[in-house]
C-alpha cells in the first residue's frame, strides 16, 4: 500500500509555488456613486503547482497583498460585506480565462482604512504539455450589492508558471516568460478611492406624490370612537444623503388612538420587502419622523421606531418598523396630520428626507390641552417648526431640498419604501410592519 501511494504521488501535481506580482490598476465605482475612477497599485500572490500533467485539474489561489484603493472616508464597512472575484489568464501551452472568486469574508473596515479582500480560488484543467503561465487580470469588488470594477492599465507579468508533462512523464517546453515579481514604474501610494458603493434598483410600491386638494384622509376624534385609521398617501421626498441629494416617493399612513385628551400616533409605511444584501449588525438602524400638524393646530409631533434588536443576515428581509409618538392637541377643531421630515441613522451616517409636497393622511376632531402643540413642539419632542395646511398638495411649509423627480431612485438601498445611499454600503430598508 505504501509503495502504491508513493507511485500515485509521484505522478500527481507537484509542490505548490507562490510568486508576487504588482501592477498599475484603475478601479471604476458604479456611476450612481458619483465618484470618479481610482488609480492605484494592486499587489497579489499567485499560488499554483510547479508541475502537473495533462488531464489534471489544478487549483490556483490568488491572494491580495494590497488592493488598488482604500475604503473611502464615508462609512465603516461591516464584517463579511465585501467579496472579490476576478479573472486569471492562462497562456503558453494552453490559453484559458480562469474564473476566480473569494468568499464574502472580511473584518470590519473603518472609513479610510485599507481594503481587506479574501483569497480567491479557481481551477484550471490542463490540456497540453509545456509551460503554462498564470497572469492576474481584472477583478471586481462587490460591496453588499454592487461592483467596483478594477482592471490593469499596463502590461502585467505572470504570477506563476506550471510545467505540464504529457502522459509518459515528459514535458514539451513552451517558450514563455518565467514568473517575475515586478512593480509598475507608475506605482503610487494607495489613494483614497471607493472599493465599491451601493447599487440597487427598487420599484416603488406607490405612484406619484400627493395631489389631493380638499381630500384630507380619514377623519375622527369625536363621539365615543377611540381608533382612527388614516389613508395611505404618496409622499415625494428630497433626501440629503452622505454623497449628495436624491429623490424618491414613499407610501405613508398615519393612524391614531385616543388616549385621554391626547392621541397615540402610529406611522406605517407601505408593505414592500427586499432582502438584505449583507449582514447588518443589531442596533445600527434608527428611523424617526416629524409629523406635521395643520388645520386648527400647528407644529410637529416626533415619532420614532426602535433600532433593529437583532442582526439581520444576508438574504433576510429588512423592514422599517412602525414609528410611534404622542400627539397632545394645542387647539380645538379639525386638525390634520401629514407625513413630514424622515430621518434614518445607520452605521454612523444620517440621511434626512424632506417632503416636497404635503398631503394629510388623517384629520382629527381635537380639543385644546394645556401644553399642547399649537404653533410649537407637539407630542414627545417635536422640532417646533411650523406645520403646513393639511390636505393641500402644495408644499405646506416643507421646503424642497433636492430634485423633484418622483421616479424610482436607482442604484440606492431603500429606506421607507424609497431609497437612500449610505456611502460605501447599501442597506435595503424597506417599509413594513415589523423590523426583522
Amino acid at each position: 500500500m505504501l509503495g502504491g501511494t508513493g507511485i500515485l504521488l509521484g505522478v500527481a501535481a507537484g509542490p505548490a509555488q507562490a510568486a508576487e506580482v504588482s501592477y498599475a490598476t484603475r478601479c471604476v465605482p458604479p456611476p450612481a456613486s458619483g465618484l470618479g475612477p481610482v488609480d492605484g497599485t494592486t499587489k497579489v500572490e499567485i499560488t499554483a503547482p510547479a508541475t502537473a500533467k495533462v488531464g489534471e485539474e489544478v487549483e490556483v489561489v490568488w491572494k491580495f497583498l494590497r488592493a488598488a484603493s482604500k475604503n473611502p472616508d464615508l462609512i465603516d464597512l461591516p464584517a463579511n460585506s465585501v467579496q472579490p472575484s476576478g479573472t486569471l489568464k492562462a497562456a503558453g501551452a494552453q490559453t484559458a480565462a480562469v474564473a476566480m472568486q473569494g468568499p464574502r469574508e472580511n473584518p470590519a473596515i473603518p472609513k479610510g482604512g485599507d481594503m481587506v479582500l479574501s483569497d480567491m480560488k479557481g481551477e484550471l484543467k490542463l490540456t497540453a504539455p509545456g509551460q503554462v503561465t498564470l497572469t492576474p487580470d481584472a477583478y471586481d469588488i462587490n460591496v453588499m450589492s454592487t461592483d467596483t470594477k478594477c482592471a490593469p492599465t499596463g502590461a502585467v507579468q505572470p504570477g506563476a508558471t506550471i510545467t505540464v508533462t504529457a502522459g509518459d512523464g515528459t514535458a514539451t517546453p513552451t517558450p514563455t516568460p518565467t514568473p517575475t515579481s515586478t512593480s509598475s514604474p507608475s506605482e503610487s501610494p494607495d489613494p483614497t478611492g471607493t472599493p465599491g458603493t451601493p447599487s440597487a434598483s427598487a420599484s416603488e410600491s406607490g405612484g406619484s406624490g400627493g395631489s389631493g386638494g380638499s381630500d384630507t384622509g380619514g377623519t375622527g376624534g369625536g363621539g365615543g370612537q377611540t381608533d382612527f385609521t388614516g389613508k395611505e398617501v404618496q409622499v415625494p421626498y428630497a433626501c440629503k444623503t452622505p454623497i449628495g441629494d436624491k429623490s424618491a416617493t414613499s407610501p405613508v399612513q398615519i393612524d391614531a388612538k385616543k388616549n385621554g385628551g391626547s392621541f397615540d400616533l402610529t406611522v406605517r409605511f407601505g408593505a414592500s420587502v427586499m432582502d438584505s444584501p449583507a449582514d447588518i449588525p443589531k442596533g445600527s438602524v434608527k428611523p424617526s419622523m416629524e409629523v406635521v400638524l395643520g388645520g386648527a393646530d400647528k407644529g410637529t409631533v416626533h415619532v420614532e421606531g426602535p433600532v433593529n434588536d437583532e442582526d439581520i443576515k444576508s438574504g433576510q428581509p429588512i423592514e422599517i418598523p412602525d414609528l410611534t409618538g404622542t400627539y397632545k392637541p394645542g387647539a380645538s377643531g379639525k386638525s390634520t396630520l401629514s407625513p413630514g421630515v424622515l430621518t434614518v441613522k445607520a452605521l454612523g451616517t444620517t440621511t434626512t428626507c424632506t417632503p416636497t409636497k404635503s398631503e394629510a393622511s388623517l384629520t382629527l376632531d381635537t380639543t385644546e390641552q394645556a401644553g399642547g402643540a399649537s404653533g410649537g413642539s407637539g407630542g414627545s419632542g417635536g422640532s417646533g417648526t411650523s406645520g403646513g395646511s393639511g390636505g393641500s398638495s402644495t408644499s405646506g411649509g416643507l421646503a424642497a431640498t433636492g430634485a423633484e423627480d418622483d421616479g424610482t431612485l436607482k442604484a440606492l438601498g431603500l429606506v421607507a419604501g424609497t431609497a437612500v445611499l449610505l456611502g460605501g454600503a447599501v442597506f435595503a430598508f424597506m417599509p413594513g410592519r415589523r423590523m426583522r
